[in-house]
């Protein structure tokens, strides 16, 4: 069985007896007073789920198929099914041992959510054979996090089908679940899915660092670059930028990685890394990002040298809708 997050499990009992996650939170205290924290806080929630008839896991989809919001890191091995929403180039990689290779990825959705699907070596020759508005079928496929987001991995184990006959799929339209509107005044520490709309009033120089090519974790070099799954690498770049936001009620530190920062600056990978060796290119780009209201969603942290919350972003609006946010803070 795969694993619900508190919030979810609430989320759901919520949905489906129509009591609000106040009055769940007071009956999960209940039951973990009464069972005298001899279980978790998210078994309890599940023993509310039963007491209330809710079947947490009903999306699943018939053969074994996950809906995508269900799709967990405790899963080794997913099967799921869903619409192309976007396809990305594929990019040839070469270790230190001289071994070559290719990645790629595009995204899929159905009603509950969109997940990335990474392609490597030879199932990334597929890509050729998709475009946006295919229904695929994934089997087999290894489920991985990064940066606070699930992906699927395609290896040769795995398998896709192509439009299978007899399958459609209406596709969510926001990616991820519905986020919290708060002020930054309010946040609190570990606060998750959390969207904030604020001015950058700062912005920082950014940080490049050295990552696997293969499965984009941080290497460090001693002599050689070792990844742990994938030994001595050649790294590539990514990068992390800091910047500080302000909604009228407080600053907050907020940190932007690779994929955020070039929603931020509207930029293109290749394009961002020039910056690692013309420092002065980012003034302008700087320039552009600094008085400009964004809406980020993402989580918060405590910062252990300055004991200060920060923020993280998981996915940044840099036009937010004024009708729509208006609508927010209502």
């Amino acid at each position: 069985m795969f694993r619900l997050t508190y919030s979810e499990i609430v989320e759901k009992i919520s949905e489906t007896t129509k009591i609000s996650t106040e009055e769940i939170d007071e009956l999960v205290a209940d039951k973990l007073e009464q069972l005298s924290g001899l279980i978790s806080k998210e078994g309890a929630a599940h023993i509310i789920a039963n007491e209330k008839g809710v079947k947490l896991f009903e999306e699943i989809a018939p053969q074994g198929e996950l809906k995508i919001k269900n799709i967990s890191t405790d899963r080794r091995s997913v099967n799921t099914v869903g619409k192309v929403t976007r396809i990305f180039d594929v990019r040839k990689f070469k270790t230190k041992n001289d071994r070559e290779g290719q990645v790629g990825a595009f995204f899929i959705g159905d009603e509950t959510g969109k997940i990335r699907i990474t392609l490597w070596n030879d199932q990334a020759d597929k890509l050729r054979e998709i475009k946006e508005g295919d229904i695929i079928k994934i089997k087999n496929a290894r489920v991985k996090e990064n940066q606070g987001f699930r992906e699927l991995h395609l290896n040769d184990k795995s398998d896709m089908v192509m439009n299978p006959k007899g399958v459609s799929i209406e596709v969510k339209e926001s990616t991820f679940a519905p986020s919290t509107r708060k002020k930054i005044s309010e946040l609190q520490e570990n606060d998750e899915n959390i969207d904030l709309l604020g001015h950058v009033v700062q912005v920082f120089n950014p940080n490049f660092f050295e990552v696997c090519p293969q499965c984009g974790r941080r290497v460090r070099s001693e002599e050689d670059y070792n990844c742990q799954q994938h030994g001595k690498v050649t790294p590539i770049f990514s990068y992390v930028l800091n910047a500080s936001v302000d909604d009228g009620s407080g600053v907050i530190r907020t940190a932007f990685y690779r994929n955020q920062v070039l929603r931020l600056f509207n930029s293109k990978n290749d394009d961002f890394l020039k910056i690692k060796d013309n420092p002065e290119e980012f003034e302008e780009l700087r320039n552009d990002v600094v008085g400009s209201i964004i809406k980020v969603v993402g989580k918060t942290r405590r910062n252990p040298m300055s004991n200060d919350l920060e923020f993280t972003s998981n996915l940044v609006f840099t036009n937010p809708n004024p009708e729509e946010e208006a609508k927010a803070l209502k």
